[in-house]
């Protein structure tokens, strides 16, 4: 690989990391690394300074405001942002979306959601499981009849979409539809743009395990939608929405969650004091700890050898899937591993109500949101393609079968 993108991403850290020390505000860092839930001013927040240091779009061709990261670039942004504990880059605008109309959309609607995009002057949703198509995301069955009104050509949109997060602050929905019953399931799908300020667009809360209200139901009823917003052809959204998950399925906030978690079951443990001594000092702890470091640096080699394979052009199609198996994982038995090494402490359902009374904390400070974060993450091997999807993709892409 060429030495000046090696130099270019080891820069990129560096900047990062002088961010989170200098110019991230502390208040928000301290929360995000405390687990605690953020609203979307936070996130809006959050994704205007990301674009203040020129990185919010920074993977878009520079025709487009970005700056052309290689994927290596990328992953080091997105693995070192997690590490240091910061927020989730929302990805439905400028990692899913914002893609996808640059390189599939038609010149207006370039310049018309492009910038509000960049700047989060406007929130996105992601419109594509339903409850009969998760996995098998051809299955849809959201309808889209196209009809002719004095106002022009629009669709009429009828359907039901399921776990849909954050549509409770989304002002576009960027949906998967079907738009004709009459050829293969993958090529009657087209891809639609729906403000969802429309008539007959209804947000339904879902709360998860966590008790939070991160994902909805995004029921559609008669909902009408600009032939204008028809991203690309009718029914090659199927193409569309491959491409997009091309982009879902990448390995640095993965790998980066994992560092956190480790460093942070490894600083627990040490500072952890028990009847008999610090719990680090116990040989079952200490040998628990050391194979999840023999596993991340395992998955740490590997994620380096696809991003570089990628960035050469090199890749063979399953390693962004293997990086998602193994990372989600090892991200998932960290957190139970944490919670179990907190003992009563980790157990702790809302450390925040002993911060409203000026209680002292519950264990070590950031140990109150341990829980709720195990629980929202026992999804991480179902969301962005399950892990059985994972193998599938593995199994034919690798393996030939």
């Amino acid at each position: 690989m060429n030495a000046a993108v090696h130099e270019r991403a080891r820069r990129l850290r560096e900047d990062i990391r002088h961010f989170c020390r200098h110019v991230m505000p502390a208040d928000l860092l301290a929360r995000s690394r405390r687990h605690q839930v953020l609203d979307k001013d936070d996130y809006v927040r959050w994704m205007r300074l990301l674009d203040d240091q020129g990185w919010a779009v920074a993977h878009w061709p520079q025709e487009h405001g970005g700056h052309g990261w290689s994927p290596l670039e990328r992953f080091a942004f997105e693995d070192e942002l997690a590490r240091q504990g910061c927020p989730w880059v929302i990805p439905f605008g400028v990692k899913y979306v914002g893609p996808v109309i640059y390189t599939y959309g038609s010149a207006a609607q370039k310049a018309r959601f492009l910038p509000a995009i960049r700047s989060t002057a406007e929130f996105w949703a992601q419109g594509y499981s339903e409850p009969g198509a998760g996995s098998d995301l051809a299955a849809l069955r959201t309808r889209a009849e196209r009809i002719t009104l004095s106002e022009g050509d629009h669709y009429l949109v009828n359907g039901q979409k399921v776990w849909t997060t954050y549509a409770q602050w989304a002002d576009w929905l960027f949906c998967l539809v079907r738009t004709s019953r009459e050829a293969q399931p993958q090529q009657g799908i087209s891809f639609l743009l729906i403000d969802m300020r429309s008539p007959g667009v209804t947000v339904k809360p879902i709360r998860t395990m966590d008790g939070y209200h991160h994902v909805n139901e995004v029921w559609l009823e008669d909902v009408r939608v600009p032939v204008d917003n028809l991203v690309g052809e009718e029914g090659a959204g199927w193409t569309y929405a491959k491409f997009l998950l091309k982009n879902e399925r990448t390995a640095g906030a993965i790998l980066g969650m994992a560092w956190h978690a480790l460093h942070r079951l490894q600083r627990l443990a040490e500072e952890t004091v028990t009847a008999s001594g610090r719990l680090i000092e116990q040989p079952l702890v200490r040998h628990r700890v050391g194979d999840f470091a023999l596993r991340f640096l395992a998955l740490e080699e590997a994620a380096y050898q696809a991003v570089e394979a990628m960035t050469d052009g090199t890749e063979r199609g399953g390693e962004a899937s293997l990086i998602k198996i193994r990372g989600t994982e090892l991200y998932q038995e960290l957190a139970e591993a944490t919670v179990e090494a907190l003992g009563p402490a980790g157990i702790a359902w809302d450390a925040d109500a002993l911060r409203r009374a000026g209680l002292p904390p519950l264990g070590p400070d950031d140990a109150g949101g341990i829980l709720k974060d195990h629980f929202y993450n026992r999804a991480a091997t179902i969301f962005g393609g399950s892990s059985e999807i994972q193998r599938n993709i593995i199994a034919k892409a690798v393996l030939g079968l």
